[in-house]
């Protein structure tokens, strides 16, 4: 089968949405593609064809995201399907390489990152996986702090109407985001229509969104968003369920108030929160965390577009000098040698020597500073030919805190 690619126009935009919502088994209103219209780039969004017949779909959004060191432009890959027709054909493949590509070679970005539904899919790509986030079921009966959680006077809870807070959540939000590799900025746009879209298609059942700030007299601290999944027992006692969108603080006590604003939330038998960083704060805070009754999944997978560039936008944690060889067969611009030299902010085509090989979905896997190079050495994916290189890019590279997205982009 012959595939061309190329971007959409603004008229093809309603058979873009049918493709994805086929690939991905979706059915929405026409309201809900409006909604997704507002924040979707229709010269980034690519479609491949079989004849004039569009098969697949694949769009990239433009991000600012936190990388060890500060904020860089990311491309945010989404929306990438397949017709169930037309899949095991190479339409995938024809759409990623192009748009790798295309990445390339408008030098807007050097680095890709995508939530992945299915996890096996796009490490033949190149994406590495970079980040991962644990969800909570906590028992509110369970839920006791450790004697010495911190707590400060000045701090008092408030209930607010969540979009008439926006100014107040952004503050916060803006003030963390900057601290931690994987997040990124959020629009006004952006946090309309997805952080607190709140009609019934957004509720999926369950109670309209809530949201409790936290605050001292020079303004918010922290804020958590929820919706309440209310139910009794069969003994009519309350046993609802707080479903935790999100919470952020700035400092330790607003944060462990935060928590305290949901785990103590009249008529609620537990908390579930179903995207938290893998170093969450609430793990220490607990004074019994088995009760966190914790899992862990994928997150963020992070795609080197352009290694040199890439290498160069983030700081590091040690010093490192060395030459790694990069196997890349998707994007031929990165296979090599390269020298990298943290002291000087260099990375460089070289012929010397080569410390390290190891192919670009591990360097990916490394980038935002929460993937020991180590694991995956002793997976059989990076080789080590000078001994002490392995570890002294894995220390150059480590990052705290550990990467986070959270929000799905």
């Amino acid at each position: 089968m012959s595939v061309t690619v190329r971007p959409i126009t603004e008229a093809e935009w309603p058979a873009f949405v049918a493709v994805d919502y086929e690939a991905f088994n979706a059915s929405y209103p026409p309201e809900v593609s409006e909604r997704w219209r507002e924040i979707a780039e229709i010269d980034r969004s690519l479609s491949a064809f079989d004849g004039d017949l569009m098969v697949g779909c694949a769009m990239a959004l433009s991000l600012t995201m936190t990388v060890p060191g500060g904020p860089i432009p990311v491309a945010g890959v989404t929306a990438v399907g397949v017709l169930p027709s037309h899949r095991r054909r190479g339409v995938l493949s024809a759409l990623m390489t192009h748009q790798l590509r295309e990445l390339h070679d408008s030098g807007r970005e050097a680095v890709a990152a995508l939530y992945a539904t299915e996890a096996g899919i796009y490490g033949r790509f190149g994406y590495g996986r970079a980040v991962d986030n644990l969800f909570f079921r906590v028992p509110t009966r369970m839920s006791a702090f450790v004697p010495h959680a911190p707590a400060d006077p000045a701090l008092r809870l408030r209930v607010a109407a969540p979009a008439e807070a926006l100014p107040e959540l952004r503050r916060v939000f803006d003030a963390v985001r900057l601290r931690r590799p994987g997040m990124y900025a959020r629009s006004e746009r952006l946090w309309r229509i997805e952080v607190l879209a709140d009609e019934e298609r957004d509720r999926g059942g369950n109670g309209p969104l809530r949201c409790m700030i936290v605050e001292d007299a020079e303004g918010p601290r922290g804020y958590a968003l929820f919706r309440v999944k209310s139910r009794t027992t069969d003994h009519d006692v309350p046993d609802g369920e707080v479903l935790l969108k999100e919470l952020f603080a700035t400092d330790p006590a607003a944060y462990a108030l935060a928590w305290r604003s949901v785990l103590d939330r009249d008529l609620c038998s537990s908390v579930y929160a179903w995207n938290r960083p893998v170093d969450d704060p609430l793990a220490h805070l607990l004074a019994e965390p088995r009760h966190l009754n914790a899992g862990w999944l994928d997150e963020l997978w992070i795609r080197l577009v352009d290694v040199d560039r890439a290498l160069t936008s983030r700081t590091y944690a040690a010093p490192a000098d060395l030459v790694i060889e990069v196997a890349d067969e998707r994007c031929p611009w990165n296979a090599g040698r390269w020298r990298l030299t943290t002291a000087k902010g260099l990375c460089e085509r070289t012929g010397d020597p080569a410390d390290l090989t190891l192919p670009v979905d591990a360097l990916g896997a490394a980038y935002l500073g929460g993937r020991p190079l180590r694991a995956l050495a002793d997976a059989g994916l990076v080789r080590e030919h000078r001994e002490g290189a392995l570890q002294e890019l894995s220390a150059a590279m480590a990052w705290d805190p550990k990467p986070w997205t959270g929000m799905v982009f």
